[in-house]
């Protein structure tokens, strides 16, 4: 599918917007958690609400097409896959603002400096992994099997984090709350795998 196909449809650009904010949001809660600004912090928070309202648009024009009864067998294909890749962008821009909501908390101020470096490390992987899956998108392209490195890239990131937050014998609400940021990155991994495995399921017969 050329570029030009893949972008003349409104709901196609809005999903590709989707994966940009999903990824905007990632990288300004990330830069805001280890920077101590919550301000920052705190404009991806109230961005998520934008995200929210744009996914909610989509998946209605979706279901209006659907409603239509005018789509043809690839349409419908199309069209139900979106509504199965919509819920994973939403998602995981909340993953995104759960991780602002501790860089508003000042969470950042009580990492270690190895800690602070794993964070670092697990953003530029779930990046890359984002944007990997906005291509497929994009190009229409199965690129899970592309992912499964940075995957598992990711998963030992996350190991090595948890094992950080108990030897450094962080107060129990710190540790609390670093164990769950490490969660949130791990599943922004996952989400971006899931996605892409999902494009590559209805491309071949994407209208």
């Amino acid at each position: 599918m050329t570029d030009d196909h893949a972008t003349a449809d409104p709901v196609d650009q809005q999903i590709s917007h989707l994966f940009a904010l999903v990824a905007e949001a990632l990288s300004g809660a990330t830069d805001a958690l280890l920077s101590g600004n919550i301000r920052a912090g705190q404009a991806v928070v109230d961005r998520d609400r934008a995200i929210d309202d744009l996914t909610a648009d989509v998946v209605r024009q979706v279901w209006a097409r659907l409603d239509s009864g005018t789509t043809t067998r690839n349409e419908l294909h199309h069209l139900v896959g979106l509504l199965l890749i919509l819920p994973e962008l939403e998602r995981s821009a909340d993953l995104a603002e759960h991780i602002a909501q501790r860089a508003v908390s000042n969470l950042g101020a009580e990492m270690s400096p190895s800690s602070r470096g794993i964070v670092q490390r697990m953003t530029e992987v779930a990046l890359e992994m984002w944007r990997t899956a906005a291509d497929a998108y994009a190009d229409r392209t199965a690129q899970g099997v592309a992912l499964d490195e940075d995957d598992e890239e990711m998963d030992l990131l996350h190991q090595r984090l948890t094992r950080e937050i108990s030897a450094e014998a962080m107060p129990t609400p710190v540790a609390a709350q670093l164990t769950l940021v490490a969660r949130f990155y791990e599943r922004l991994g996952d989400h971006a795998v899931n996605l892409a495995h999902r494009i590559g399921g209805f491309a071949s017969l994407d209208p």
